[in-house]
Parts: structure tokens; sequence; C-alpha cells
């Protein structure tokens, strides 16, 4: 979930898993899945940082400084055989 402003200045909250795209025309303009636009008054870019973040806290994307390598499921598998 992101925090955003409408250009009112009301805040709200967006589940970012509903972004389809975000455009700046000047305004910043989110159109969600469901086809629905929403008009607010952070840049495009704070948005997609907003929304980047959002979806590194799901760990579904590594955070850069904190990304390790992964091991692959075979190479773990292979280093817990028994050496004969």
């Amino acid at each position: 979930m992101i925090k955003l402003t409408r250009l009112d200045g009301e805040q709200f909250i967006l589940n970012a898993d509903l972004i389809r795209y975000v455009e700046s025309r000047p305004d910043t303009f989110i159109t969600l899945t469901s086809g629905e636009r929403l008009v607010v008054s952070e840049t495009m870019d704070e948005v997609l940082d907003r929304a980047v973040r959002y979806q590194q806290t799901k760990h579904l994307i590594p955070s850069p400084a904190t990304a390790a390598p992964r091991e692959s499921v075979y190479s773990s598998h292979r280093s817990k055989q028994p050496v004969v």
C-alpha cells in the first residue's frame, strides 16, 4: 500500500498492486487495473519510487543494498550429498 495525495490535499492509501500505468500530463494520472483513473499531486517518479518500495517490502523485488546472490535449488541439494 502506498500513501498518495489528491489534488485537493486529501491523503489516501492505494494498493500499488492495482496500478496499471502512471502518466504525467502535467498532473499525474494513475490508471488502475479496473480502468479507474486517479489524479494525484505526487510526481510520476514519486509514485514509481513508492510502488517499487512497496514491492520490495513484499519481497517481490530484492532491495539493491541488501540483495545477496541466491543459491539454486540444485546447487544446495548437491552440497548436502555425502562425499564418498
